[in-house]
């Protein structure tokens, strides 16, 4: 696909076929992800890329820990609650997807049902744990340069047929995730990637979330017109 095409079409996905993703596949796009601008040069990142029964084990541990009701332990830092426009972006998306999938706002099964896919990383056949350097931790950049990183890791993934979407829902027993992926303590675990080849009949892969206008994010000065 042409860039534009990639940009304008992609979709974050959260239904796969029981597909597998080929390995070579996989290195493919995170070497061309890897040329994402970086903070002088520095590239922070690493990736730990699991499938089959350890990504199962992960799917496993995050499920029941969380309902079991054991708190959140990801490792980035949430902040405060969306509120104003941006609490309001937010619920729409989410009535876009629930409307898609038929599920009713008073639908506890179906709900909780969704709440359980994000835990099992939509079932996707791979996931990408992406994590940086903990002697870098405390600043904003290495976590924005992973930010860059997973914008291109998505996107080049979609230019060759692959579904993602970027979950941290998958990675919120952090514990669970380190110790089957084998994740160092040197290392804070960012975020993760889930990604296989889009199931075309799944309801919410059809969605397209609404952004705003450049009107409305953008201003510019110092132009002749």
């Amino acid at each position: 696909m042409e860039f534009d095409e990639v940009i304008k079409t992609r979709r974050s996905i959260r239904g796969y076929l029981d597909k597998p993703v080929p390995k070579a596949l996989i290195r493919e796009i995170l070497e061309i992800a890897m040329r994402a601008p970086t903070s002088m040069n520095s590239q922070p990142w690493n990736f730990y890329v699991v499938a089959g029964e350890v990504l199962d084990r992960i799917r496993k541990g995050n499920v029941e820990r969380n309902v079991a009701g054991v708190p959140d332990s990801r490792e980035f830092r949430m902040g405060p609650p969306y509120a104003g426009v941006h609490r309001d972006r937010q619920v729409e998306i989410a009535v876009q997807l629930f409307q898609a999938m038929g599920i009713e706002r008073d639908d506890k099964e179906k709900r909780m049902d969704w709440v359980l896919r994000g835990f099992r990383q939509f079932d996707a056949p791979v996931s990408i744990v992406i994590t940086y350097d903990k002697a870098l931790a405390g600043g904003d950049i290495p976590p924005f340069d992973c930010g860059g990183v997973v914008n291109c890791i998505v996107n080049t993934a979609w230019s060759r047929g692959l579904g993602c979407v970027i979950n941290s829902q998958g990675i919120m027993q952090s514990p669970v995730v380190r110790e089957e992926a084998g994740i160092p303590d040197d290392q804070v675990i960012q975020t993760c990637v889930a990604m296989g080849w889009p199931d075309d009949t799944f309801p919410a892969n059809a969605v397209v979330s609404k952004r705003k206008s450049v009107d409305e994010a953008a201003v510019f000065r110092g132009f002749g017109d």
